[in-house]
């Protein structure tokens, strides 16, 4: 792994934890150091630390506040950063079907629409992309996939919707994601997948982590309705593939 050159700053989050902030906006470059810091800090196993949560631009690090501090990690924390490299984090490669069948993809139309495209040009040009897992969030295991070709990049919906189907495949913005439970979202919904992607019985349960890469393969109903029967017997499971 690269050695991390960004200059961050060390921001403190109430009295157990500390944010590490390596830039103000969205891309690839910053996701290495955030996850990359993640991993020295694992590797050198400091006193104190009971968890790092990576986000798109910076990384949360919980503390046991009888154990350590945030000057005292302010400084290890430096020193790592500008110590030698971590060993390389090994990103997995998945491949997530998605059925955009009607019923699934209600806004399927009017985002291929306003991109200039059929739909089933969108559904190409969505699955023909390899998403970066920037961060794990909003909900248990929800991942922020980027980045979304640029035709496909369109605001939040004017109105959120209530209930968003779990195994919801949506679009914001430069984002794709796939709602892990049935919660409220102003996401576009333009499919939907069958394949679980948290289990609360796994561990860890969150199928995805930041440094993943996913693909989305489109599925035919019929194909939907076999791995979710799988699925609910647990006789279904993605398998990673190595991230060249």
């Amino acid at each position: 792994m690269e050695a991390i050159t960004q200059d961050p700053r060390f921001l403190p989050s109430g009295d157990t934890a500390l944010v590490v902030e390596f830039g103000d906006r969205i891309d690839r470059r910053l996701s290495a150091a955030v996850i990359g810091l993640a991993e020295r800090i694992r590797v050198a196993d400091l006193g104190g630390v009971t968890e790092t949560v990576p986000s798109f631009r910076s990384l949360l690090v919980h503390y046991d506040p009888l154990t350590t501090s945030a000057a005292r990690l302010t400084e290890q924390i430096s020193s790592l950063i500008e110590g030698p490299a971590a060993a390389q984090v090994s990103g997995r490669l998945w491949r997530i079907p998605a059925c955009h069948d009607a019923e699934f993809a209600p806004d399927l139309a009017e985002v291929a629409a306003k991109a200039g495209l059929t739909p089933d040009q969108a559904i190409a040009l969505h699955g023909a992309t390899r998403y970066h897992v920037y961060m794990v969030g909003f909900v248990p295991g929800f991942p922020y996939l980027g980045d979304l070709p640029e035709a496909l990049r369109l605001p939040r919906r004017e109105n959120p919707r209530v209930k968003v189907p779990a195994g919801s495949v949506a679009i914001a913005a430069g984002m794709t994601a796939v709602y892990t439970f049935e919660c409220p979202g102003g996401w576009h919904l333009i499919g939907r997948t069958p394949a679980p992607l948290f289990d609360p019985r796994a561990e860890p349960p969150a199928l995805l982590r930041p440094g993943d890469a996913v693909v989305f393969e489109p599925i035919s109903r019929i194909e939907f309705d076999r791995i979710a029967r799988a699925a609910e017997n647990d006789d279904y499971a993605l398998t990673p593939e190595a991230l060249a």
